[in-house]
């Protein structure tokens, strides 16, 4: 290859993705590809990729339709074809461009959710139970992929960088740099491939060999040496193409150095012992994007300002939370419990999936111990998750004596939960291991200060300057970091505005987006001379 990466002005970069922010989204991945993607396009002509799932409007959301072609989707003993429409929508960003494509399909089309079926997917049909994750999530995977690589070629774009997200696009290297038509096509694009969530069901990875060779086209060599507990891995697969990151600093150290990358089947060590360096970049913020001083833009009650010192509005938003609540509002979510108007208990918060990698079970045990313990505070959870740990939640909230001090809000509502960040005191985040989180960020833009299980990227979080942290994970430690918050807010109420005031400032300083996407640009300088040594 004839160009270094580093003497190389890097002008066009795409992004590929199952998640992007305000058009489908199920976690942290939406805003990150989102916040990167406008960051990015002040410094380069920037494309992003993602499916037309069935519950996005295209045509509303202001796309227009671009093309259509056929996919290569051969399955085992059975060649086959899939056709996909592409859609487009293109803003100015300053002198550069910001373009979003959505590949429709049909396998797309029948998705009501962004990885995993719907109560009314199983109300169609028994097989598909709510909160499962889609049967053909890899087919879905590799559609995406082979039709971004598709799209390029029918555009004649040879992008400087292609930046894949986590498992769900880490099969488009590989594709890129091994399938016959592409590999030449793409020989001096460089790849990156961001892992934003390694454990256990999260990489994408298939038990089918067979089927994987066959619907991905990658020679039967590729499938047969990245295999991860003897299956199909994305990340293994793509690592000899690509630069790899994670999503903070320390989830990285983890993975490759420490047994806490047990909880991935040892990817992390995996890839060590194959000579690769996982990095990490630690995720940013856009502040303005949460900025409680605009409350109409956020949707709550009103205005107010942690980084001021000024709080009056945030009684108000309390008090507008509970009487939305109260009258079993939205409709949205399903209510169990109540809160009394009480603005003066701290209010212990909580919003994500409701699984034991987020820690909420060893949460239930803590509350069990804690409520009759102490009668003078409120918890609020918003989120979806493991049914076993929904009923544990719903049995604290019946309890007759914890009525009006529990509040459990069982779905997903993005103006509940601007509302309930801008409610609380205190935001919960008890997870076994956390990649990076976004969540906490957002609290501490609202004045909730975030309580953490110092792990992975949840260690940006300082104990007793920017929040409550512990480092065992267990109900126990949970619970004596709940109480020292209890205990700070009671006796020194000072402390807690100078924590609120201290966390925005440390956002500000250190974790926006304009300094994060430096980062990203130097991996992808990495990227461009990686290729440029193949």
């Amino acid at each position: 290859m004839s160009r270094e990466g580093n003497d190389h002005k890097i002008e066009n970069i795409w992004i590929i993705t199952r998640e992007y922010d305000g058009l489908a989204g199920a976690g942290g991945v939406k805003d990150v590809c989102r916040q990167l993607a406008e960051s990015l396009a002040g410094r380069a002509e920037v494309a992003v990729l993602l499916p037309l799932y069935g519950f996005i409007k295209a045509e509303e959301a202001g796309f227009s339709p671009l093309c259509s072609f056929q996919v290569d989707m051969n399955y085992v003993g059975v060649e086959r074809r899939e056709q996909v429409r592409i859609w487009e929508r293109r803003r100015k960003m300053g002198k550069r461009h910001l373009t979003i494509y959505l590949v429709g399909a049909e396998r797309y089309r029948e998705k009501r959710a962004v990885y995993t079926y719907t109560a009314a997917d199983e109300a169609d049909n028994a097989d598909h139970v709510s909160g499962s994750g889609h049967y053909d999530y890899f087919a879905m995977n590799v559609l995406l992929q082979k039709a971004a690589l598709d799209l390029m070629l029918y555009l004649g774009k040879r992008p400087d960088i292609i930046h894949c997200h986590d498992g769900h696009a880490a099969l488009l290297p590989a594709m890129a740099r091994e399938i016959d038509g592409c590999r030449h096509f793409f020989r001096e694009t460089g790849m990156v491939v961001t892992v934003h969530n390694a454990g256990i069901g999260y990489h994408q990875e298939v038990d089918d060999l067979p089927f994987a060779k066959a619907i991905t086209g990658l020679p039967s060599r590729i499938i047969g040496k990245n295999l991860l507990s003897g299956r199909f891995d994305p990340f293994l697969a793509a690592a000899p193409y690509v630069v790899m990151n994670t999503v903070s600093e320390n989830y990285a150290r983890e993975l490759r150095e420490s047994a806490d990358d047990e909880l991935t089947g040892w990817l992390g060590h995996q890839l060590a012992r194959r000579g690769v360096l996982l990095k990490g970049v630690t995720n940013g913020i856009n502040p303005e994007d949460f900025n409680p001083e605009q409350a109409e833009k956020q949707g709550i009650a009103a205005p107010f300002s942690p980084a001021k010192g000024d709080l009056a509005g945030k009684r108000l938003c309390r008090q507008d939370l509970v009487r939305l609540l109260g009258r079993q509002e939205p409709a949205t979510v399903r209510i169990s419990g109540s809160l009394n108007d009480d603005p003066d208990l701290p209010l212990f918060t909580l919003i994500g999936r409701l699984t034991e990698q987020k820690g909420v079970d060893m949460l239930v045990s803590a509350l069990q111990t804690l409520l009759p313990e102490d009668q003078q505070f409120q918890v609020l959870i918003l989120g979806t998750g493991d049914k076993e740990i929904e009923l544990d939640l719903i049995g604290l909230a019946d309890i007759p004596e914890n009525r009006g001090r529990v509040c459990i809000a069982l779905g997903y509502d993005q103006q509940l939960a601007n509302k309930v960040y801008a409610a609380g005191d205190f935001f919960l985040i008890p997870s076994r291991y956390e990649p990076c989180g976004l969540t906490d960020y957002i609290a501490q833009l609202f004045g909730n200060l975030p309580i953490v299980h110092h792990v992975g990227g949840l260690v940006k979080v300082e104990d007793g300057r920017t929040g409550f942290a512990y480092h065992e994970p267990s109900a126990e430690a949970l619970m004596a970091a709940m109480q020292q918050a209890l205990v700070t807010f009671r006796s020194h109420p000072e402390q807690i505005t100078a924590m609120q005031r201290e966390s925005i400032k440390v956002i500000h300083n250190s974790y926006t987006w304009d300094k994060i996407v430096l980062r990203y640009m130097e991996l992808y300088q990495e990227a461009l001379t990686l290729c440029s040594r193949q």
